[in-house]
C-alpha cells in the first residue's frame, strides 16, 4: 500500500477528501483534511433524481481542487467513492464522464450496503468496542444502518432517509407530519431490534454531539467517543427541533448546517422512538475511514491484529526515538502494577491505561527536553484517538504530565472531575510511572534490578549501584503505606 492515501468521498450535501500516512506496517495518522458543501443532490429530488447542472459543476470545481491539493503532497493513491446523490442519480453518467475525462479521476459507486459496511467497520476498528450496538449514518440522501458486537459486523443496510432529500421533500413545503409518516414507514424495519448503544456516523450526528458538550462545557475538545446517556441526548434533539435559528446559536449549531439539521434531528427522534437506547456514542470516523481501512487491512478482513492500537504505534512511531527505554518503562509499570494493585485495592483494568502512559511517556522529549511532561500531555490527549475512551484518554495524558516526581495537582483533578477515576487511584497510578522512570533513569539496554513487594514496601534489589535511580526516587512523592526502598 502507497504510504500516503487520499480518499475522496463525494455525497449528497458535502464531499469531502483527507489525506492519510502509514508510518508503519499499520499505523497512519491524518495528514490534511477538506470538505465543500457542493449540494450535489440540490433540487434533484423533485426532478426524479437528476442531478441539476449547477450542482454538477461545483462538485467538478471542487473535485478539481481537490486534487490540486493531493499532488501537493505527493499521494501516490486516489481512492474516491460516491453515496446516495450519484446512485440514485439516473443522469450520473454525464457527471462520471465528465470527471473522467477532464481531471482523469475514476470515481466508484458504492451501494448503500457497502456505505453502511464501511461506516461501521472503520467504528468497529478505531472506536473503544461496543457490544451490542447499532450505527446509524445520516447523510444527505440516505441513513445507513449497521449492527456492531465487539468487532463483528453482522447486518446492515440503507434506507432512502436523508436530510437534504427531507428537506426538498417536506420541510420546505413546511410538512412536518407527512415527513414523519415518511420517516416512521422506511424505520419500520429496526422496530424489532434491542440495541444497548447507539452509534452516531456523520454530520448530524456529530453536530448534536457537539452542542450538547458545548452547553454542558465539556472538559474535553474531542467529539470522537465522546458518550452520552440516550435520555440526555434525546432531550437535546427535542430542543433543537424546537429552535428557532437565535435558540440554534445559542445551541452552538453552525449556521451552515441549520437547514439540514432539523431534518436530520427528527429522523434520530424518530430513531429513538422506535428503539429502546440506553447509551449513544458519537463517531469521527465513518465512510472515508471506511474506505481507507477496506485497503489498508484488506489482507487482514477488515480488523487490526489482536492487541493492537493504531493511535498508540503512530505516536511512537512518530515521536519516540528510543523505543527499548519506551518498552522497559511500559515493562517495570506492569510488573509493579501486578506486585501492588491488589494490596492498593486498585482495580485491574487499570493496568492497560498504565502501560499505554508509560510506553507513550517518552514522546514529548524530542519536542523539548525541558518540558517533556507537558508535551507529552499534549500530543496524547489530541492525537491518542482511536480505540480509547475519553476517560482513558485523560487518564493516559495526566499520568504523562505528572509523571517523576509530583503527583496529579487538585485543580487539575478538578476540572477533568467527569472523566478522570477517584483521586486515590490517580496518584496510585502516577506513583507507579514515577516510580518506574526514576528507576531507568540510567537507561540500561536490558533490566538490571529485581523487583518484591510485601507489607506497603516496594524493594529493588540489583547488583548494580543504581545511585541515580536512589537519587531520583527520593524526589517522588510518596504515598501513605506505600514506598520504595533500595
Amino acid at each position: 500500500m502507497a504510504k500516503r492515501v487520499a480518499v475522496i468521498d463525494i455525497g449528497s450535501n458535502s464531499i469531502r477528501m483527507v489525506i492519510y500516512e502509514k508510518t508503519s506496517r499499520f499505523a497512519f495518522h491524518l495528514l490534511y483534511e477538506v470538505k465543500s458543501k457542493v449540494r450535489l443532490s440540490e433540487n434533484a429530488y423533485e426532478n426524479n433524481g437528476n442531478l441539476q447542472t449547477d450542482a454538477m459543476q461545483r462538485t467538478f470545481a471542487a473535485l478539481a481542487d481537490f486534487l490540486q491539493i493531493i499532488s501537493s503532497f505527493s499521494a501516490r493513491k486516489i481512492l474516491c467513492v460516491a453515496t446516495s446523490a450519484l446512485r440514485d442519480a439516473p443522469n450520473k453518467k454525464d457527471f462520471l464522464s465528465l470527471v473522467q475525462s477532464k481531471l482523469k479521476l475514476n470515481i466508484k459507486i458504492i451501494s448503500g450496503e457497502r456505505e453502511a459496511y464501511l461506516g461501521a467497520m472503520a467504528c468497529a476498528n478505531l472506536l473503544p468496542r461496543q457490544k451490542n450496538a447499532l450505527s446509524i449514518d445520516i447523510g444527505g440522501g440516505s441513513t445507513e444502518f449497521s449492527y456492531i458486537d465487539e468487532d463483528n459486523i453482522t447486518k446492515y443496510f440503507s434506507l432512502e432517509l436523508g436530510t437534504v432529500r427531507l428537506k426538498e421533500l417536506f420541510f420546505d413545503k413546511n410538512n412536518i407530519e407527512e415527513a414523519i409518516k415518511y420517516i416512521d414507514h422506511k424505520l419500520s424495519s429496526i422496530e424489532d431490534t434491542t440495541p444497548k448503544t447507539l452509534i452516531g456516523i456523520g454530520g448530524t450526528f456529530r453536530s448534536i454531539a457537539s452542542s450538547i458538550m458545548f452547553t454542558s462545557q465539556y472538559p474535553l475538545n474531542k467529539v470522537h467517543a465522546f458518550e452520552c446517556i440516550a435520555e440526555d441526548f434525546i432531550s437535546h434533539v427535542d430542543k433543537i427541533l424546537l429552535a428557532d435559528e437565535e435558540e440554534l446559536l445559542n445551541l452552538g449549531i453552525k449556521k451552515s448546517r441549520y437547514d439540514v439539521i432539523k431534518p436530520g434531528a427528527l429522523i434520530l427522534q424518530r430513531v429513538f422512538k422506535k428503539i429502546s437506547i440506553k447509551n449513544t456514542i458519537t463517531s469521527g470516523v465513518g465512510v472515508r475511514e471506511g474506505v481507507y481501512l477496506s485497503d489498508l487491512l484488506r489482507n487482514s478482513k477488515d480488523k487490526f491484529p489482536v492487541n493492537y492500537n493504531t493511535s498508540v504505534r503512530y505516536l511512537i512511531d512518530a515521536n519516540i526515538n528510543n523505543k527499548n527505554y519506551s518498552n522497559n518503562i511500559n515493562f517495570v509499570s506492569k510488573k509493579l502494577f501486578d506486585l501492588t494493585h491488589e494490596y492498593y485495592k486498585i482495580d485491574p483494568k487499570y493496568r492497560y491505561d498504565l502501560a499505554v502512559a508509560a510506553k507513550l511517556f517518552p514522546a514529548g522529549s524530542d519536542i523539548h527536553f525541558f518540558s517533556q511532561n507537558r508535551h507529552s500531555y499534549y500530543l496524547i490527549k489530541s492525537a491518542l484517538e482511536y480505540g480509547f475512551t475519553h476517560s482513558q484518554i485523560m487518564l493516559i495524558a495526566t499520568l504523562t504530565r505528572y509523571a517523576k516526581n509530583k503527583l496529579p495537582s487538585s485543580s487539575h483533578i478538578s476540572k477533568y472531575k467527569d472523566l478522570l477515576p477517584q483521586t486515590q487511584t490517580i496518584n496510585y497510578l502516577s506513583y507507579i510511572i514515577s516510580i518506574s522512570i526514576t528507576l531507568l533513569i540510567h537507561k540500561p539496554k536490558n533490566i538490571d534490578f529485581a523487583l518484591s513487594f510485601e507489607d506497603g514496601v516496594i524493594k529493588v534489589d540489583s547488583k548494580e549501584a543504581l545511585y541515580l535511580s536512589k537519587e531520583a526516587t527520593m524526589k517522588v512523592t510518596e504515598l501513605e503505606n506505600l514506598k520504595t526502598i533500595f
